[in-house]
């Protein structure tokens, strides 16, 4: 079994901080992706420097194949102490999951992670070793597909302290919230913007301390192709659509031109849709056996603004309310976030007729442009890009 991981996590920042003193490295090796959680003592600026250190010499001595002792001994050595508590402090959470569907998980407190399985909350046995003076929990497991995990920073434990409930949520209210969740959504960035919802309500938007989950949940590949633009040689027409309708995933085509191309050549009928949800997206339409039909340039250029309010955190409920909307840029942009590992850019570089003739200063280097930024996009997603030019 070959498993793919779907990452995400949310942040919230101290309330009056401007730095979050929790920091999170996700790391993709050829055999395995890992994540990092960590948390610095205090908050604001200093503690953002402890958790980016820490996250930092983690991933890179693990990436280098340390093992889990060099890397504890090294932060140990490394971190400064602090000068009341005399602890050089910044707190923990290693998940490495193997393609192979092997796992491990290093603890150094950070409260517990919550594994979620088969709809029930699993624990794991766990041995606990101490490196230098530190107690860490160690755990071997095999993952299963829709396996959910969710590392926290203990902000979340103590969400609602004082505010809405006098003793906080405790970790077992945090793990049936995420339990009910997971019931309702699949993504992992869906997720992961509930439980930071959750955390905010309950500090009544004013958080009291950063408050960072991260939540990994085991998938299998998800292929998504996308076909856009006439290519250069009329004849590659078919090569084209041979090549596109050939890769197993979903299939999109977005482009007027390149609808009628692909209707022709599997002769099949184009039906518009007359939905106009949203009257600044142009309407979609479909063909028998894709996925998605869906104007070119201005529904790609829509669906990149969601894709880049996606890509630097801007997240929460009311996003994926936007992503849920009945229209091409929101669909595309969903397919693009939630439902794809491997993302398969079929590019045609004819000039299109109905922009040279128009008088808008609109040619191919638009299309060019936005197939460029939505490469670069997905890539800094963690998802993995082929294109091919015709």
């Amino acid at each position: 079994m070959s498993v793919s991981v779907d990452i995400s996590w949310k942040s919230l920042n101290k309330h009056h901080e401007e730095l979050c003193g929790d920091k999170v490295e996700v790391l993709k090796k050829d055999d395995s992706e890992i994540i990092i959680l960590a948390d610095g003592m205090g908050s604001g600026v200093k503690a953002n420097i402890l958790a980016t250190l820490t996250s930092k010499i983690l991933g890179t001595m693990f990436l280098e194949g340390a093992s889990i002792e060099a890397c504890v001994e090294t932060i140990a050595k490394t971190l400064p102490v602090c000068k009341v508590r005399e602890v050089a402090y910044a707190t923990f959470s290693i998940l490495q999951i193997f393609h192979n569907g092997e796992a491990y998980l290093a603890e150094f407190d950070n409260p517990k992670c919550v594994f979620v399985r088969d709809g029930e909350i699993v624990d794991y046995p766990y041995e606990e070793r101490v490196i230098e003076d530190k107690t860490i929990r160690e755990y071997r497991f095999q993952v299963k597909l829709k396996d959910c995990f969710v590392l926290m920073s203990d902000g979340v434990i103590y969400a609602g302290v004082g505010e809405l409930l006098n003793f906080g949520w405790t970790w077992e209210s945090m793990a049936e919230y995420t339990l009910k969740c997971t019931k309702e959504t699949l993504s992992a960035s869906r997720l992961a913007a509930m439980l930071s919802q959750a955390c905010d309500d309950l500090y009544g938007q004013k958080p009291g301390d950063d408050t960072t989950v991260a939540v990994a949940r085991v998938i299998e590949r998800r292929i998504l192709n996308i076909f856009t633009g006439p290519p250069t040689h009329k004849e590659d027409d078919e090569r084209v659509v041979r090549d596109f309708m050939n890769q197993e995933g979903k299939k999109v085509v977005c482009g007027g031109t390149s609808a009628n191309i692909t209707a022709r050549v599997l002769k099949k009928e184009i039906i518009t849709s007359l939905n106009y949800a949203d009257p600044s997206v142009p309407p979609t339409a479909s063909i028998e056996g894709l996925d998605l039909v869906t104007e070119g340039v201005l529904t790609i250029g829509k669906a990149m603004g969601l894709l880049r309010r996606y890509e630097n955190d801007d997240f929460d409920e009311a996003f994926f309310d936007e992503l849920d909307a009945d229209n091409g840029a929101s669909k595309l942009a969903k397919l693009i976030i939630e439902e794809c590992t491997e993302l398969n850019l079929f590019v045609g570089k004819a000039m299109n007729t109905a922009h040279q003739n128009s008088n808008l200063p609109f040619d191919l280097s638009v299309r060019m442009n936005l197939v460029e930024q939505l490469r670069e996009c997905v890539e800094h997603l963690g998802k993995t890009v082929r294109v091919t030019y015709y």
